[in-house]
């Protein structure tokens, strides 16, 4: 059936698919930079909605996955460019090795930080998580071999499957696909039993305990697989950029990834999608524009929480069920 949401949902998967050819109209590889900044962070709105829109675990550290991701792919280039092992281990520039490594670095974070802030709760889990990922971020900043504050470079993009991916448009294509796999994964966890254990326990976390739910196992893994999702999108985000630094964990990033969530709309899964979007749209717009844009910007956030507490997704669906 074509409601609503349905008929957005095509849209949105049609401006990804017409993304290249955009680009070709307007002769510019601009509009591909951005779109795929726009499916890299959507990457991470995706898995952060599975926290606090579905489980209700507003965590202000989220940047810290994203940021291990990143670095975890950067350092292992680093020490295979300059032939200096790390525990014995020669490096790799292989995205098959690397960006899976990136994803177990993050998913053991957010294992290690989850254990430990989901034995709180409200206020205490937010400033958690807050603090870990500034721990991290100044663990960074000290890391003087790997830059410190000024960063570190990557010679050149990871290889896939052996070949060098110097098209941008092909590593468009690469991360548009992971943006529509963690999609889908999301989808299935949330419509699975663990996505109603989930949503059950943010509702009231007591009744699910005394129906006999390991609530706390449930939330861990929910921890787990969000912060793995980042770290893949931070590997994605290192090979874009070339380049990693302290500022990918900071707490400004977390931030941003909280406000497109709420701004593309909680508990959806295009949502997310649309606020990373809409956010980086619109930055990219106002900062050409002024080097004052966040005042523009800030008011916006307010009108589209006042006159669209549902977000941008929730006003375009209406009262259709997502």
């Amino acid at each position: 059936m074509l409601n609503r949401t349905n008929l957005a949902t095509l849209l949105v998967v049609l401006a990804f698919l017409a993304v290249p050819m955009a680009a070709t109209w307007l002769g510019t590889n601009y509009v591909i930079t951005l779109a795929t900044r726009v499916a890299i962070y959507g990457i991470v709105a995706v898995s952060l909605d599975m926290l606090v829109g579905r489980g209700n675990l507003v965590s202000f550290g989220h940047a810290a996955y994203f940021g291990l991701g990143g670095y975890a792919v950067a350092i292992a280039s680093f020490h295979l460019a300059n032939d200096v092992p790390i525990f014995g281990w020669s490096g790799t520039n292989e995205a098959l090795i690397a960006w899976p490594l990136a994803m177990a670095v993050a998913g053991l974070a957010a294992l290690v930080i989850g254990a430990l802030s989901l034995r709180t709760a409200g206020v205490y889990f937010i400033m958690i998580t807050l603090a870990f990922a500034q721990m991290l971020f100044f663990l960074f900043v000290a890391l003087k071999y790997y830059g410190g504050d000024d960063g570190l470079s990557l010679s050149t993009r990871n290889l896939f499957a052996g070949n060098r991916i110097t098209d941008s448009r092909t590593f468009y294509w690469i991360c548009v696909s992971a943006l529509a796999l963690c999609v889908l994964l999301s989808w299935r966890i949330l419509n699975s039993r663990f996505g109603m254990v989930l949503r059950g326990a943010a509702a009231s976390e007591r009744r699910m305990a005394a129906l006999g739910f390991p609530v706390y196992r449930y939330r861990l893994a929910a921890f787990v697989i969000a912060g793995m999702m980042a770290g893949l999108a931070g590997a994605l985000w290192a090979n874009q950029n070339r380049f990693v630094s302290p500022d990918m964990l900071s707490w400004v990033r977390s931030g941003e990834f909280l406000v497109m969530v709420i701004m593309g709309g909680l508990s959806s899964l295009v949502g997310p999608v649309v606020g990373a979007a809409a956010f980086l749209l619109i930055e990219s717009y106002l900062s050409g524009a002024t080097e004052h844009w966040q005042m523009i910007f800030g008011p916006f956030v307010l009108l589209v929480a006042v006159f669209a507490p549902r977000g941008l997704w929730g006003a375009v669906r209406g009262k259709d069920r997502q």
